[in-house]
């Protein structure tokens, strides 16, 4: 297949980065170009991001909160789903007896 030449402006910064992340995905800028174009045509979408999502505030919180909890060793992990399961629902059940009990 003959290849045709596509002229894009952009800025230096721009194509220094984009070359930076061809490199280390083991490609060159044109390739990655060729690749991404390949994509679009495949999937009839075009996907980028405008902005990496920051986390909220809370969400910082809640991670601190965690990982306090991990250094004090109060969380519990299981091994598989049914266990977490059948733990969450002797809680809730133990918690509703508790709720009953105080009526």
């Amino acid at each position: 297949m003959a290849s045709v030449q596509i002229n894009v402006r952009t800025d230096l910064k721009t194509k220094r980065e984009a070359q930076k992340v061809a490199a280390g995905l083991g490609l060159n800028l044109s390739r990655l170009i060729n690749a991404y174009l390949k994509e679009i045509i495949s999937s009839k979408r075009v996907e980028f991001a405008i902005k990496r999502e920051k986390p909220s505030p809370y969400l910082i919180r809640c991670i601190k909160e965690a990982e306090e909890d991990i250094k004090r060793g109060d969380y519990y992990s299981f091994d598989n789903s049914k266990d977490a399961i059948t733990f969450l629902d002797k809680r809730i059940k133990k918690n509703k007896d508790k709720a009953k009990r105080k009526k």
